[in-house]
């Protein structure tokens, strides 16, 4: 499989090239040359496969073509080590609980992934080190850290915002140490963001390193995401509750809805999604008006989608052909304030005992707001809510259990290097690398 530009500008790249540049030389994401269709036989029997199986499959659909059979199973069964489960909330809504994983974040399935996958081209070209740079605006970073903990060859540089994420999530990515670097920096995640973006454009940067992204612009991070949806209707079938389902997706940068529209495109039976913003509402305002206006981020409650120039916008404007009319007819949005957060997580807990975390909030609100009659909702909780302990127990006045796999990241020793932003200095720190 080849894998082109959104920009169009730039040569085509193999899985390899593009898994390793992570961003295509013109500043555009990479994007397959063609979605596979899934064939009928595996719609029919999906509730009847595990997890991993059904991974297995859709692996292969979009990677079968560049990594082996025995090497892709090995990397997707070692992925998804945990479940990933459907729970009832209400009638009609279920919450995709993306939590179960070693950060307690949905992040680490695509990070789980592309660590495997970049270490198996790194054996099999002989590659020297690679260096791995990924800004965070709170669980992405947990999630790559951990998922290229101690993985040969590999360097990875987590940029995060100062004082933007909380202590737990903090946690999970400055005390790991070996190869793992964690930078503080003055700003918000598009600094973060642009820095990383610079860093790959920058020829003499990339003469002395080998470098490549495992935010959710790589393909080999985000097109794996793309695996869940298909386990969710496959617990939805066993259920028996398949018509109309309509997927709900909490969304920052937009890796995660575009995963799930990817899986539309093979054959999933989705009826339709909608992307639940936070006050970061450009691309509700997008379906609102056609007009595409990034700003920059405010701070919120759900920190994670905190984005004000959602990267993965060029793919969901390229797989539509820049149909303004073709995205609104699958997609629709919602928009909430802090103070709905709070409001609808006080209203969930005390009604049917379920805490939501921040995030998963827009979407279980989006969906008792906008499903209509015949539809099954299901949205994505995309974090535990003890990551956001302190919040979460204010708002709903009880005690969130902290999981112990989160409590023993909060015991370690925080190693971070603060760092201006500011490209030279960052430039120059990773030159003397």
């Amino acid at each position: 499989m080849k894998y082109y530009s959104t920009n169009k500008k730039a040569p085509l790249a193999s899985l390899h090239e593009a898994v390793v540049k992570g961003l295509a030389p013109d500043k555009g994401l990479y994007m397959p040359e063609q979605i596979k269709k899934l064939p009928q036989d595996f719609f029919d029997n999906i509730e009847n496969m595990s997890f991993q199986e059904i991974a297995y499959r859709v692996a292969d659909c979009f990677f079968g073509e560049d990594v082996d059979a025995e090497s892709l199973k090995k990397i997707v069964y070692d992925t998804l080590a945990f479940d990933v489960p459907a729970v009832k909330v209400e009638e009609n809504i279920y919450s995709l609980e993306l939590f179960h994983g070693p950060t307690l974040a949905f992040k680490d399935v695509g990070a789980r992934f592309m660590a495997r996958l970049l270490q198996y081209f790194v054996k099999k070209e002989g590659l020297n080190k690679i260096n791995v740079l990924v800004a965070t605006s709170g669980d992405t970073g947990s999630a790559v850290a951990n998922g290229f903990l101690g993985v040969d060859g590999i360097h990875v540089y987590v940029l995060y915002p100062k004082g933007k994420v909380s202590k737990i999530q903090e946690s999970q990515f400055t005390t790991l140490g070996n190869n793992i670097t964690a930078l503080e920096v003055d700003g918000v995640f598009d600094d973060c963001q642009a820095l990383v973006k610079n860093a790959f454009m920058d020829e003499e940067l990339n003469q002395h390193m080998k470098l490549t992204s495992a935010n959710s612009i790589n393909v080999a991070r985000f097109l794996p995401q793309a695996f869940y949806y298909f386990y969710a209707y496959a617990q939805l079938k066993k259920l028996g509750v398949t018509d109309k389902i309509v997927v709900c997706v909490p969304s920052g940068n937009f890796g995660n809805i575009c995963a799930g529209i990817f899986g539309y495109f093979t054959g999933l039976p989705i009826h339709r999604f909608i992307a639940a913003n936070n006050a970061n509402d450009i691309f509700f305002k997008y379906l609102q008006t056609g007009k595409y206006e990034p700003k920059p981020s405010r701070q919120t409650l759900a920190n994670a989608m905190d984005v004000g120039d959602p990267s993965n916008f060029a793919r969901i404007y390229d797989l539509f052909g820049g149909d303004h009319s073709k995205i609104t007819a699958l997609i629709s949005g919602a928009t909430y304030s802090d103070e709905q957060i709070r409001e609808t997580m006080k209203q969930c807990y005390a009604s049917t005992g379920y805490i939501l975390d921040p995030h998963g909030t827009c979407g279980y609100r989006a969906l008792k707001e906008g499903l209509r009659p015949g539809e099954t909702g299901i949205f994505l909780e995309t974090a535990h809510p003890a990551k956001f302990k302190e919040k979460v127990d204010d708002i709903i006045n009880d005690n969130v259990k902290i999981p112990e796999r989160l409590a023993a990241f909060m015991k370690g020793t925080k190693q971070s290097i603060a760092m201006p932003n500011d490209f030279a200095q960052f430039k120059a720190y990773l030159m003397k690398e």
